[in-house]
C-alpha cells in the first residue's frame, strides 16, 4: 500500500439480482477530482462535505450514462480514512457497481487491497489498531452479543486498559533509567515498590487475557454434532431446536443419509448444529458414506449430543457408538421420554451430564440449551455478560508482555543489574504497543488486514 494514491473499491456485498443499493468508495487526494469527471448533477449545486448530491455517472469519453446515483463527498479530515472520500450509491446488483468501479479505475484510481481503507484510517490516526480489528469482528459477528463485544472494542474499551498498562510500564522504565543516568543525584531505587507495581500490572494483564477463550467462542461459535443410532430422534431434535423442518423425519431407520446443518444462537453463542446419519452397520453404499461422514463430524465437533432412545434404553449399538466418543466433550440427550421407558437409573448414574427431551413434542429444548451453556462455561458467567474480549493475535502479544514483566520480577529477585530490568521492560512495552498500534511493523499490518474484505 502507498499513501498518497487514490484507491477505489466496492464497499457493499454484491449478489446478482439482489440488493437495492451498491456503494463504490473512493479515498485519496484525487477522489473528488475523479468523481467530478464521471458525475453529472445539477450545475447549481456546490460540492460540500457530507451533503448528498443526485445525478448520473457518465463515461467522460463516450458520454454514455452508466447509472443513476447519489454521491456523498466526505472531505478530509472528516472521513473514515481522514482523506478525501467519495461514495457513489448505485443501484444494487452486479453490473451497475462493477461498471462504476471500472470507470473510477480508468480515471486513475487504483483497486484497493483487502482492508486498505481501514489500514489508512489506522496509519492516518483515525483509528487505533484494536478498533480496526473490532470493525472486522463487527462485520463478521454471528450473534447480537458478538456484535456488542465488537462495538465495545470499536469504542476503545479494549485499547484503554492496555494503553494504561503501557503508560505505567513507561513510567517504571523512566524511573529505572533515571537511576542508571543519575545514580549519584537520586535516592536508591525502591525495589519493593517496583515489585508491587509489577504485580498489579500482571494482575491487570491476566484479567484481559482471561477473556480470550470466551471472546473466541462468541466470534467463531460452537460446532455441535447430534449423533446416535438410527431412529432415536436426532432429526426431530434438530427440527424442534431450530423450529424448522430442516431434517426429514420418518419412522424408517436410516432416513438421514448425510450431515444436515443448522445455525442457531444459544445464550449469545453462535452454534452450528450438525444432524448426522444414524450410526450402524449397513450394506447400503449411500448410507455407509453417510455413517462415515457422521463419524468425521462427531470427531471434529466441539460438543457431541449423544441421543439415546429412552424407550429402548442402552443397547449394544449405543455402546459401539459411544466407545470412540467417550473421550470427547459429550452431553447425553435421553429422547422420547413421553413413551413408556425402562429403568434408566444406571444410565443416569453413568452420565451425570444429561437432559431429557421429547423432541417430537418439542419439550426439553430449553433444558437442552441450558445444559449446553453449563457444559461450555462450566458453571461460570455466560459469554453474554462479556463486555470486551481479545482475539488470538492480541492474546499472543499480551502473553509476551506478561512473560516479559515476569522476567523483570525474576531479574529483581536475582539481584541482577538494572540494565537487565530495562531489557525485559522495553520488550513488554513493545508488545503492548503492538496490540494498540503504537508499535507498528509492516509484516504485522499485512497479516492483520489481509483478513479484511476489499471494500473495508
Amino acid at each position: 500500500m502507498q499513501l498518497g494514491t487514490t484507491i477505489a473499491a466496492i464497499a457493499t456485498a454484491i449478489v446478482p439480482e439482489q440488493g437495492s443499493i451498491g456503494i463504490v468508495r473512493l479515498s485519496g487526494p484525487e477522489a473528488v477530482a475523479i468523481a467530478q469527471r464521471i458525475f453529472r448533477g445539477r450545475k447549481d449545486r456546490a460540492w460540500s462535505s457530507h451533503q448528498v448530491l443526485y445525478g448520473h455517472v457518465v463515461d467522460p469519453n463516450s458520454q454514455t450514462v452508466i447509472d443513476e446515483v447519489l454521491l456523498l463527498p466526505m472531505l478530509a479530515p472528516r472521513s473514515y480514512t481522514k482523506e478525501d472520500v467519495v461514495e457513489l450509491h448505485c443501484h444494487g446488483g452486479l453490473m451497475p457497481v462493477q461498471q462504476v468501479l471500472q470507470l473510477c479505475l480508468s480515471q486513475g484510481a487504483k483497486l484497493a487491497q483487502p482492508g486498505e481503507f481501514t489500514l489508512r484510517a489506522v496509519l492516518n490516526g483515525r483509528l487505533e489498531l484494536t478498533q480496526a480489528e473490532s470493525i472486522a469482528d463487527l462485520v463478521g459477528a454471528k450473534s447480537p452479543q458478538a456484535a456488542q463485544m465488537a462495538l465495545a472494542g470499536l469504542q476503545g474499551k479494549l485499547a484503554q486498559p492496555i494503553r494504561q498498562i503501557r503508560a505505567q510500564c513507561l513510567d517504571l522504565l523512566a524511573e529505572i533509567e533515571a537511576r542508571l543516568d543519575f545514580a549519584d543525584d537520586l535516592p536508591p531505587l525502591a525495589e519493593a515498590g517496583i515489585h508491587t507495581a509489577l504485580n498489579q500490572l500482571l494482575e491487570e494483564l491476566e484479567i484481559i487475557l482471561s477473556t480470550a477463550n470466551r471472546g473466541e467462542l462468541l466470534r467463531t461459535g460452537l460446532k455441535v454434532a447430534i449423533v446416535g443410532r438410527p431412529n432415536v430422534g436426532k432429526s426431530s431434535l434438530l427440527n424442534a431446536w431450530s423450529r424448522t423442518d430442516r431434517a426429514i423425519v420418518t419412522d424408517l431407520p436410516g432416513t438421514t443419509r448425510d450431515v444436515v446443518e443448522s445455525s442457531l444462537v444459544v445464550g449469545g453463542i453462535p452454534i452450528q448444529v450438525l444432524d448426522t446419519a444414524g450410526m450402524r452397520d449397513t450394506e447400503d453404499q449411500v448410507e455407509k458414506i453417510g455413517v462415515e461422514r457422521s463419524r468425521q463430524a462427531a470427531s471434529q465437533a466441539d460438543l457431541v449430543l449423544f441421543v439415546l432412545d429412552a424407550q429402548a434404553g442402552w443397547t449394544e449399538g449405543d455402546q459401539a457408538i459411544y466407545e470412540p466418543l467417550k473421550s470427547r466433550p459429550l452431553l447425553l440427550v435421553i429422547n422420547k421420554i413421553d413413551l413408556a421407558t425402562p429403568d434408566l437409573t444406571p444410565i443416569l448414574e453413568q452420565f451425570p451430564c444429561h437432559v431429557k427431551t421429547a423432541a417430537a413434542q418439542g419439550t426439553g429444548i430449553t433444558e437442552l440449551e441450558q445444559a449446553i451453556l453449563e457444559q461450555v462455561h462450566q458453571g461460570q458467567v455466560t459469554a453474554a455478560n462479556l463486555d470486551i474480549a481479545i482475539n488470538q493475535r492480541q492474546g499472543a502479544t499480551l502473553t509476551q508482555a506478561w512473560q516479559s514483566l515476569k522476567q523483570v520480577q525474576q531479574a529483581i529477585a536475582e539481584q541482577l543489574p538494572l540494565d537487565f530490568w530495562t531489557i525485559d521492560l522495553r520488550a513488554a512495552i513493545t508488545a503492548l504497543g503492538e496490540v494498540t498500534g503504537e508499535e507498528l511493523t509492516e509484516s504485522m499490518l499485512a497479516r492483520i488486514f489481509s483478513q479484511f474484505c476489499i471494500g473495508k
